[in-house]
């Protein structure tokens, strides 16, 4: 089996590239587990610090590094490889502009999202029906008059962010092509994915994960939203898991709604501090402030997007549940932090 991964120089690419080397296997076309050969990473760029910790140790399966742009059809082809063996491949379309690029940024958006979405889905075609592609969507996608509390995988998807209306467009591209039997797709409809390392990023939700890793950082947090503002997180173990397993799902399970909305906490910066105070206590931390520094535009953003989402779809399927706040923050420790500084 061969596995693609848009994205793949990302935060959650390289964390899915992981987890599937130690995973070793995944079902192919057949129903039946089958050894990953080839893991290719597919980005525009990589960062050498992310690479090494992914590449190394010994493995059987093959790692290669594709530079190039989603939005590219002659790229996404070379990677996904029509010209190579018949044998099963699976497609993590993970690469997308970010939700705070996309509303600057709209022509690069389309561009990007939309554009190389369809690449990567008219590649995923040309090999076959036996191709599977599992695409990393968003709660973006609800918004407006439509939006419930909690929004539900039945909830009317009228995205009120050009981020959200590109993820809406490729959320129904899978269920087409599926339909049409070009590949069998399946979508992740992701809740904000805390706690990612590094520097903030330009996505509107850069601040879920920065109120964790700048006051664990010993710096302090500029919180550009309001202290009480209810947003839907999960951590980012629980997101790969629960890529792997959608994965895995028997087609005829998942039905003719191929988008599954993931569980999620609703956590607010109030319930955030709370969490982090107790962590730091058992793990005799010394924490950076969180101080408001409010954001008009952030602000405005995040009110478009829901403050609660039900994921007992997900669950009766059998994919992950959320973990308790202070374990998603405990994980980040453990891997990004081992000495707790």
């Amino acid at each position: 089996m061969r596995v693609i991964i848009t994205g793949g120089g990302g935060f959650l690419g390289q964390q899915l590239c992981r987890q599937l080397l130690v995973r070793g296997t995944l079902t192919g076309w057949s129903g039946a587990a089958e050894p990953i050969e080839e893991i290719i990473l597919f980005d525009a760029q990589f960062h050498p610090g992310l690479l090494q910790p992914t590449i190394s140790g010994t493995t059987p399966i093959r790692v290669e590094l594709f530079v190039g742009s989603v939005d590219s059809r002659e790229a996404v082809w070379e990677a996904v490889g029509k010209h190579r063996s018949r044998g099963s491949t699976s497609i993590f379309h993970l690469a997308s502009m970010v939700s705070g690029e996309c509303e600057e940024r709209f022509e690069d958006a389309l561009r990007v999202n939309l554009d190389g979405g369809r690449n990567v889905f008219e590649a995923a075609r040309e090999r076959g029906s036996t191709t599977r592609v599992v695409f990393a969507s968003s709660i973006a996608c609800f918004g407006g008059d439509a939006m419930q509390e909690p929004c539900t995988d039945h909830t009317k998807l009228t995205p009120q962010t050009t981020y959200g209306m590109t993820k809406t467009i490729c959320e129904l591209m899978i269920n087409d092509y599926t339909r049409k039997g070009f590949f069998d797709g399946r979508s992740a409809r992701l809740p904000t994915v805390i706690i990612r390392p590094g520097k903030p990023n330009t996505a509107a939700s850069s601040w879920a994960s920065g109120m964790f890793r700048e006051p664990l950082n010993g710096e302090v947090c500029l919180l550009p939203v309001r202290r009480d503002q209810r947003h839907p997180m999960t951590g980012y173990r629980t997101v790969i898991d629960s890529l792997i397993a959608l994965h895995e799902l028997p087609s005829d399970a998942i039905g003719r709604d191929r988008s599954i909305g993931l569980p999620a906490m609703s956590v607010t910066p109030h319930l955030a501090e709370q969490a982090l105070r107790q962590v730091a206590q058992e793990r005799g931390l010394s924490l950076g402030p969180i101080e408001e520094h409010p954001d008009p535009r952030i602000q405005g953003i995040v009110d478009q997007w829901p403050v609660a989402v039900d994921g007992s779809r997900a669950l009766t399927l059998r994919l992950p549940p959320v973990p308790p706040l202070h374990t998603i923050i405990g994980d980040y420790l453990d891997d990004f932090q081992p000495r707790g500084g």
